[in-house]
């Protein structure tokens, strides 16, 4: 935090002299100041004024300092209490920092001493509500978002599964959220506090798996310039996410089988046997069933893993979930970015919603974070945006031709208008219409030009 960096500072003193003194040195350092003469009168503007940090003498007529500091914790456990004393007694200073005071000063007091202690004060309050920040963020950053009913069924079942110790497999298509609904059951779980170790089965070459899951001794392979621990020894006591466990080789696959059983394994290269308690949870966007008459996975590790399914549904079904994640994206990109929250015409909200996202929700992420960045304007519209032109309408959910049709009539022109960045002589030359006569077909198909 910078030194000119403005505090409310709330000073409790008996002494006129010492609330002077202090008032102009910590004024002069750009501090807003608050003075109080007895320990009644500080918790008074404690309550109302809601200072940053309160300096306040131990002895003092009436409420002394010790009390004083007691009830101020007891309203706000986090307040920044700077205990001052014209004794020098270690047990007063011991016991006001054990009732949670952040540091103690003798008097006669150090005006560079009380900077110093002042600065490092809002340094640490700058940091903790830093880290608190990005605890909530991170937060965010793994919330489950939608209200419709298979998202509401997926979050009863993450509930029931992550207050038990039984190994999950999570199936879904590609990007529909299958980490999330793995960090979830952690979080969930009494594991909580505990590591969250992901593997991507399909992202580590073969030869290199083994030690990526069980580590390695130094020497037991060319490269092994030391000892190194695995992803399950990383995971002990907390959980353990394989994703993609559908690509993983079946030499792999019979290894794993085996820690599954014992709970046991070797590192490469070692003879020691290293026993963990590990909750494991995997993921798949392949049919495991398949894989197996296919030979391409094993029967028997499926059964051990197969303990609670969990499906989550792709986001084409759910697409009463898209506006409240399209709100979700805007807000979290316009955060991220350092921008104020876009609004999105109800245009490109229907195109959105019209649209079947092959690649669920990291798709429609993907594209809210392209808005984001290249749309100027505070309003995200569908004409403004060539890159979504390739969101394809489904002319057979319509019920009559008409409908069709003019969802088709409206596409295309949309597709040419963009094409020649809205110019309509240009537009109206390219579909061989007169200019008038796209206007008229503009108006009726409700496209707007602005």
């Amino acid at each position: 935090m910078a030194k000119s960096a403005k505090a409310k500072i709330l000073i409790v003193d008996d002494e006129d002299s010492i609330r002077e003194t202090l008032s102009g040195i910590l004024e002069d350092e750009g501090h807003e100041v608050i003075t109080a003469s007895s320990g009644e009168k500080a918790l008074a503007y404690f309550n109302e004024s809601h200072p940053d940090v309160v300096l306040m003498d131990v002895w003092m007529p009436g409420m002394d300092g010790i009390e004083t500091l007691k009830s101020i914790k007891e309203k706000n456990s986090e307040a920044c209490v700077i205990m001052i004393s014209g004794h020098s007694a270690i047990d007063t200073a011991v016991h006001a920092i054990k009732l949670g005071a952040y540091d103690f000063m003798e008097k006669p007091l150090s005006l560079e001493k009380v900077t110093i202690l002042i600065r490092r004060a809002l340094e640490k309050q700058y940091l903790e509500k830093e880290n608190i920040a990005l605890k909530t963020t991170i937060s965010q950053q793994w919330e489950i978002i939608g209200n419709n009913s298979g998202i509401i069924s997926l979050k009863d079942k993450i509930q029931k599964a992550a207050s038990s110790q039984g190994r999950v497999i999570i199936f879904g298509e590609s990007g529909t959220g299958k980490e999330l609904v793995a960090r979830a059951l952690h979080n969930a779980s009494d594991r909580k506090g505990k590591n969250f170790i992901e593997v991507n089965c399909a992202a580590i070459p073969h030869e290199l798996i083994e030690s990526e899951l069980f580590g390695h001794e130094k020497g037991s392979f060319t490269g092994a310039f030391e000892s190194k621990k695995g992803k399950f020894e990383l995971a002990d006591e907390g959980t353990l996410f394989l994703d993609e466990i559908g690509d993983m080789s079946l030499a792999t696959q019979a290894k794993l089988l085996r820690v599954l059983e014992t709970q046991e394994f070797q590192r490469v290269g070692g003879s020691k046997k290293i026993k963990v308690d590990v909750r494991i949870i995997a993921a798949t966007n392949k049919d495991l069933e398949d894989e197996i008459k296919n030979v391409n996975f094993r029967e028997d590790l499926y059964f051990r893993l197969n303990v609670i399914p969990i499906h989550v549904p792709p986001l084409r079904e759910r697409k009463d979930d898209i506006p409240l994640l399209v709100e979700y994206f805007l807000n979290i990109f316009a955060q991220q970015y350092g921008q104020k929250p876009k609004k999105i015409s109800k245009a490109t909200l229907e195109a959105l919603i019209s649209y079947d996202w092959p690649g669920n929700v990291r798709e429609l992420k993907n594209t809210i974070e392209r808005f984001v960045i290249m749309n100027p304007s505070d309003l995200i519209d569908i004409k403004e945006i060539p890159s979504f032109r390739g969101i394809k309408t489904d002319y057979s959910s319509f019920k009559t031709l008409r409908e069709a049709r003019d969802q088709f009539e409206k596409d295309f022109i949309h597709k040419k208008l963009q094409e020649n960045n809205w110019n309509i002589s240009k537009t109206a030359e390219d579909l061989e219409i007169e200019r008038s006569n796209l206007h008229r077909k503009m108006k009726s198909l409700g496209i707007e030009t602005s």
